[in-house]
């Protein structure tokens, strides 16, 4: 672990240097992972790894999120003994799976979230809200936790709270910064409004958004990250990572994509094939993770969706950048011949001043081809089913049957079960 802290700043480094510095840390983890994983000895056994390059690393098996549900203690690189805190993942049965982490992995995960605060511009001067879980058998919340103390700024960990507790909070802690998932974000500034208070005069400059999408694929800001902005005047920043890789993407303060912490992680994108694709392509997120002991990963299959962009960045890093995450891979439409991501659809409808709310539903119609709906609620009678329609078509190049509905019946759907997080993506083609 100590060999880790000599990597910081990598990022900074010439394109030459950090491939030097991921060969080296390529093989020592392909030597680590072969001698203490039972899982990886049986899946590389008559390989010869020491051939291996970031070159050749496509050679390689990936490793699937099944491999969580059905080799879970294979995969396990050290004895119980050195475990100290285990969580759950969604599995693809709908099962959670552990995921096992030892004291350096927390180590990691610290540092992991230190530099990825500090690249977007936490300084041991702020004070951060955390506004999501730090327990449930979850990882997110005390990740971000680890990764403020770390950085030497201040944690207020009020957690899975109501609006009102958020704002009692905000009025006496003064935050400088918040960690939390935009739509609740806004939820939150709306309700400040309604009780005459400006979010703007409230000194939180910084939102760390997570599980949402901020960003289109040209780099744009949504509604929701232009929502933020306006009512808050604060910038948001895009953060993004797993329970399985623990390792952060996260926006700098030029915002231009996740940056790539080269010391801990290789990310690849590639096709339904397997093929890896170049930067700007779009396609599966892979990542191989370095200096994780307890359950370290090999060519890991995501399952979410998006693009590396290369070349150096205004904030001086030059590591790759992943793009906004476009969608999961089995949120995948195939609708009237053309595939489509549910992100796309919404960032669609973002575009339209008159949409207030929406939904997107999806069923099977029949075999090879999706049902695809659009629920929106519309500010007055400012625009017809037909007109969204035609603006889908023209965007999409396909057009899905949309259907004008109350604000309320909307937000009931969006928010179902007291979510924080607003539920977009409706799919009942399992159901059938």
């Amino acid at each position: 672990m100590n060999d880790l802290y000599q990597y910081r700043n990598i990022e900074f480094s010439t394109p030459d240097e950090i491939r030097a510095v991921q060969e080296r840390l390529l093989q020592n983890h392909l030597a680590y992972i072969y001698e203490n994983s039972p899982f990886y000895r049986r899946t590389l056994d008559g390989i010869a790894l020491n051939k291996i390059t970031l070159e050749n690393l496509s050679s390689l098996p990936f490793t699937n999120k099944s491999a969580f549900e059905n080799h879970n203690d294979e995969l396990l690189a050290v004895p119980m003994s050195k475990i100290v805190d285990i969580v759950l993942s969604s599995g693809t049965t709908g099962k959670p799976t552990k995921i096992m982490y030892t004291e350096n992995d927390l180590r990691r995960l610290a540092y992991n979230e230190e530099i990825s605060f500090a690249s977007c511009g936490i300084t041991p001067d702020d004070i951060v809200l955390l506004t999501c879980t730090i327990d449930r058998c979850f990882i997110a919340g005390l990740a971000y936790f680890l990764g403020i103390r770390a950085i030497g700024a201040a944690a207020v960990r009020n957690g899975l709270n109501s609006v009102d507790s958020h704002m009692e909070i905000i009025l006496r802690m003064k935050p400088t910064a918040i960690v939390g998932v935009p739509s609740f974000l806004h939820k939150l500034g709306l309700f400040l409004q309604s009780k005459g208070i400006d979010p703007r005069k409230t000194g939180v400059k910084k939102f760390i958004c997570i599980g949402e999408p901020l960003r289109d694929k040209n780099l744009s800001l949504l509604k929701m990250g232009a929502y933020l902005e306006e009512i808050w005047g604060a910038r948001v920043f895009s953060t993004y990572a797993s329970s399985e890789t623990i390792t952060t993407f996260c926006d700098c303060t030029a915002q231009n994509g996740g940056h790539l912490h080269p010391e801990l992680a290789i990310a690849e994108i590639v096709n339904d094939n397997g093929e890896v694709l170049p930067p700007g392509e779009v396609g599966e997120v892979v990542v191989t993770t370095f200096f994780i002991e307890g359950m370290p990963l090999l060519r890991f299959r995501t399952g979410d969706v998006s693009f590396l962009i290369d070349g150096p960045c205004e904030c001086g890093r030059k590591s790759p950048r992943l793009g906004p995450i476009l969608g999961r891979k089995k949120q995948m439409m195939k609708y009237k011949g053309t595939t489509l991501y549910p992100q796309a659809v919404y960032s669609a409808l973002d575009e339209i001043p008159e949409v207030a709310e929406y939904y997107v539903s999806v069923t099977s119609d029949f075999d090879l081809s999706d049902a695809l709906k659009v629920y929106v609620s519309v500010n007055g009678n400012s625009c017809t089913e037909k007109e969204i329609m035609d603006i889908l078509q023209a965007r999409l190049r396909v057009r899905p049957d949309v259907i004008i509905s109350s604000g309320e019946e909307i937000r009931k759907q969006l928010f179902a079960g007291n979510s924080r997080k607003a539920m977009r993506f409706i799919d009942r083609r399992t159901d059938q």
